[in-house]
């Protein structure tokens, strides 16, 4: 289980803290979705999760084993929420290569096919995919790390209907073997697939949901 204490983050450019001795539990296997309103602090929470960024007080534990940073990352894959500004490669095929030199063509074919991807064009530009398909080819490329822990940053922002039931629908495969979480102004349409839902205001994690799920205890 993913289990984050009293995590708080006050970064010397804000008034008030962003996180504010903020608890959350993830089960594995499980579906968490975080909303709140632009500027809640949303995107600073899943990077703060995937060690992408600091924070001055708490733990984040995986099985109650505390993590630092680099272990965080070696943890976590993080989906952007406009992925394509963090594409490297010239090609779908350079971009699924970066850090596994060794990967074969079939071996790319098999994780597009893991999320959709069905015969795409390993010569194609990233950049020239349509955004449901950059926003699969970036859960590939985090796919290929083997993360315990899948964080998505507004995962179906900007995309038409028919594609946001494909991504919705791919999660629901991905949960089976992943750890989920998910920060959006979209929550209901995750509402068949949820375990558990919070609300994030004033740096506080509030469960929004009816279910058994109780906000942890803050000493």
């Amino acid at each position: 289980m993913l289990s984050l204490k009293n995590i708080y983050y006050h970064p010397s450019t804000a008034e008030k803290p962003i996180l504010n001795n903020l608890c959350l539990n993830s089960k594995v296997g499980t579906i968490t979705i975080i909303r709140g309103p632009s500027g809640s602090g949303k995107t600073t929470l899943v990077e703060v999760i995937s060690g992408l960024s600091g924070y001055q007080k708490g733990e984040i534990k995986w099985f109650d084993k505390t993590l630092n940073a680099r272990q965080l990352r070696l943890l976590c894959g993080l989906v952007f929420q406009f992925p394509e500004r963090y594409f490297l490669g010239l090609s779908v095929a350079q971009e699924l290569r970066l850090g596994h030199k060794k990967l074969t063509t079939e071996e790319q074919i098999s994780t597009l096919n893991k999320v959709g991807l069905n015969n795409l064009d390993l010569k194609k530009r990233p950049e020239s995919l349509s955004g449901g398909q950059q926003r699969r080819l970036a859960i590939a490329v985090q796919l290929l790390r083997n993360p315990k822990i899948l964080l998505l940053d507004e995962p179906t922002a900007g995309l038409d209907w028919s594609v946001k039931n494909g991504v919705i629908e791919l999660l629901s495969k991905l949960k089976e073997k992943q750890t989920i979480l998910i920060v959006t102004h979209e929550p209901e349409l995750f509402k068949n697939l949820i375990t558990d839902c919070y609300e994030l205001s004033e740096g506080h994690l509030t469960p929004n949901t009816n279910n058994s799920t109780k906000q942890c205890q803050i000493h």
